[in-house]
């Protein structure tokens, strides 16, 4: 697979086939995805990959806290900036409404929503859940190496016929994650990426997925 052509096809999928995933596949893309780049070559990420019972039980902790809502979530940094607003604002609601839409659950069933939010803590049935930490001293640089690193694993993982879903949703329940792996005190939480092979057939995998135009990214100085 060309590397464009993992870029084009990978999405966040959110329905994934009841498949198991050899560890010699994950072990393959992880040894290869160790060559991102990294300041300094530091190499701040850190990751826990989960599967089988220890998978199941973290789904079944996270199960005994969400009818507590909101009251039961302890994040270690914010998803989103409080002050996010206009066009980053615009999208990551855009992204959401379509979502729901291909699902066809409106907005007034909020029952249906909230229990479609609670898919993201079965990692929408994907067979292998990676947790993300790193020491909590890194700083924003640390953890834009830890983006590329995750977006070097998520395009190997295409490259194997592979599909992920990248879950900063996880955050909210650091605690309870706590609770069943072990990540070091002095670690952050991150998020969490989902792999498996994903349904394709799934309207919640088909649906267009917006991207904003180059122009509104890149400015050009100096170019004839």
């Amino acid at each position: 697979m060309k590397v464009s052509e993992a870029v084009a096809s990978r999405r966040s999928i959110r329905a994934f086939l009841d498949k198991a995933v050899d560890r010699g596949t994950i072990e393959r893309v992880l040894e290869k995805a160790q060559r991102a780049p990294s300041g300094g070559n530091t190499q701040p990420w850190h990751g826990v990959v989960l599967t089988g019972d220890p998978l199941a039980r973290l789904i079944a902790r996270i199960a005994e806290d969400l009818p507590k809502g909101r009251a039961a979530f302890a994040p270690e940094y914010h998803v989103y900036p409080p002050e996010l607003d206009g066009a980053y604002e615009d999208r990551r609601r855009g992204v959401g409404e379509d979502m729901y839409g291909a699902l066809a659950i409106p907005r007034k069933d909020k029952p249906a929503r909230l229990a479609w939010f609670a898919r993201n803590f079965q990692a929408f049935g994907a067979p292998v859940l990676m947790l993300v930490h790193t020491p909590k001293y890194m700083g924003p640089p640390q953890w834009s190496d830890i983006g590329m690193w995750l977006q070097t694993v998520m395009l190997l993982l295409r490259e194997e016929g592979l599909d992920s879903c990248p879950q900063e949703a996880w955050a909210v329940y650091s605690k309870q994650i706590r609770e069943v792996v072990s990540i070091p005190e002095d670690h952050t939480f991150f998020c969490g990426l989902a792999i498996g092979w994903g349904d394709r057939d799934a309207p919640v995998n088909q649906f267009p997925v917006a991207r904003a135009p180059l122009d509104e990214a890149v400015r050009w100085e100096g170019w004839d």
